[in-house]
């Protein structure tokens, strides 16, 4: 069984290798985490084009930069499961475009990532009102088996043990596929920007 560090344990690696690391290392991974401060400036504010941003940088470390808004924007491509969060994708594809040179290949890859995550989001919901019928469906004739009516009772399907544990099940399915096509994307184009 594999040993279990403590966080002490990984900060004095880290510690370690920091003190083995030369110092165009250290400069290269201190322009990596400024690359990904950028991105999530970028994300969170919408604010200058990063390719300025990036042009605004220093050119020794400009590639490291680069690579850490990538990784960042990269991250940025998920599953979404509401409005904000699909925002949040397109502004991190606007970015993966920009930085890449806007070439119509990459768009097109960001065209199909867009896709996807808006694919998942109508499916899911799909699936979420086909559950919630079938749960009200068998509530209603549970109680019209017994001689009742569901006449003006207020009867949310989302609350049954029986919804719960399915949507569980339906939504980890959905998740598993979309993300695997989510991950096969990501990879293609981590290759082609290089990062």
């Amino acid at each position: 069984m594999a040993e279990i560090k403590s966080t002490m344990d990984l900060v004095m690696e880290r510690a370690a290798r920091m003190g083995m690391a030369t110092s165009d290392e250290m400069e290269q991974d201190a322009s990596h985490k400024k690359g990904m401060q950028l991105a999530a400036e970028f994300l969170n504010t919408q604010a200058a084009p990063l390719t300025e941003t990036l042009d605004q940088q220093p050119e020794p470390q400009q590639n490291s930069i680069r690579k850490g808004m990538l990784e960042v924007l990269l991250r940025n491509v998920f599953l979404a499961r509401d409005e904000e969060a699909t925002k949040r994708i397109d502004t991190a594809l606007k970015g993966i475009i920009e930085l890449g040179g806007g070439a119509s290949d990459l768009a097109a890859m960001c065209g199909e990532l867009q896709s996807i995550t808006g694919q998942y989001g109508k499916h899911r919901e799909q699936y979420y009102e086909q559950l919630k019928g079938q749960v009200q469906m068998q509530i209603e004739q549970m109680l019209a088996q017994k001689g009742m009516s569901s006449e003006g009772l207020q009867i949310d399907p989302t609350l049954e043990p029986q919804f719960k544990e399915e949507w569980a099940r339906i939504e980890g399915d959905l998740n598993g596929q979309y993300e695997q096509a989510l991950n096969q994307y990501r990879e293609q184009l981590k290759q082609r920007l290089g990062v």
